[in-house]
């Protein structure tokens, strides 16, 4: 705001000319270029993790959805082809009574998943037995390296099915047959995955440990077991995977009582509802037993555990 000054008329005392001062102006120093600060707007309690909330359930919801819709396509321009709401009826009708049992071929869908995880449980628990321990002797020994590593680039390829055969030939019966392909393609796992592991343990440990002199059981207990830990874990995991996958298409020839067996009496049967209920039963039993040594992975190592 600019203030004047009144004009003032002073007169000389020898009557000269008027002297008149001139009005003078002063300026308000000038306005901050800074807007003011404005205030924060206000934080709604819970809009956050319901934001969050929203977005990891959102995408599978959305997915679920997704595969309802082709399914439903599928199911209008096929009349043999069950729609959702079919299937899911019968699912309903299937799971009110899951572990019946009529005869040896006529049981609950629950007796035959349990069949199967049995046979799941022989198979990968021998696997681990001998590959966990074959897998340490191959990492801290190069001439074992040398000697196992041919065999296991050849053999770990081949298909689970083509080992059916040699283990009916072997046994003499179905269900030893079934739990030897699972033994013999979920070993491959958990044997390269603990040499690596081993071998992957860093030199200065080692040194240490010469120097300390320590025995063999005290590197293997105290330096090696650690440190190969996670890796040990990570061939747990591919070979339950694999284990459980084995086990269904095994069952699917050799017959008997799993989960295999009867998605293939389903179809003797045609009936296409039950087989799609086998199928994300299959799959979630897969999930879980994953999760759960996912969940074991992270409870006895220190390392992020990805799922």
């Amino acid at each position: 705001m600019n203030a004047i000054l009144k004009s003032e008329h002073h007169a000389p005392a020898g009557g000269g000319a008027t002297v008149v001062t001139l009005p003078l102006a002063v300026e308000a120093p000038a306005a901050s270029a800074t807007p003011p600060a404005r205030k924060p707007a206000p934080v709604v309690r819970g809009a956050q993790p319901f934001a969050r909330a929203v977005k990891a359930v959102l995408p599978p919801v959305v997915g679920i959805a997704f595969v309802v819709l082709v399914w439903q396509l599928i199911a209008t321009r096929n009349e043999t082809f069950p729609s959702p709401l079919v299937t899911f009826q019968e699912a309903l009708k299937l799971f009110a009574d899951p572990f019946y049992h009529n005869s040896p071929n006529d049981q609950g869908i629950g007796w035959n998943v349990l069949a199967s995880l049995k046979r799941v449980a022989v198979g990968f628990g021998l696997a681990a037995l001998v590959g966990i321990p074959l897998g340490f002797i191959i990492g801290r020994v190069k001439f074992v390296n040398g000697m196992f590593g041919p065999i296991i680039s050849l053999l770990k390829p081949v298909s689970p099915l083509a080992w059916l055969p040699i283990g009916l030939l072997v046994f003499k019966s179905a269900d030893p047959a079934a739990i030897w392909s699972i033994f013999i393609c979920s070993i491959w796992p958990m044997i390269i995955n603990t040499a690596v592991g081993v071998q992957r343990v860093p030199q200065d440990y080692m040194n240490v440990a010469r120097v300390l002199n320590l025995s063999e059981w005290k590197i293997l207990t105290k330096i090696l077991l650690p440190s190969a830990l996670p890796y040990i874990l990570t061939g747990v995991r591919l070979a339950i995977g694999t284990a459980w996958l084995v086990i269904v298409a095994a069952e699917m020839l050799t017959g008997g009582v799993g989960i295999g067996f009867w998605v293939w009496d389903e179809w003797n049967n045609l009936n296409v509802a039950n087989i799609i209920i086998a199928i994300v039963v299959i799959g979630v039993v897969g999930l879980l037993l994953e999760q759960a040594l996912v969940a074991l992975a992270r409870a006895l190592t220190h390392e992020q555990v990805a799922n």
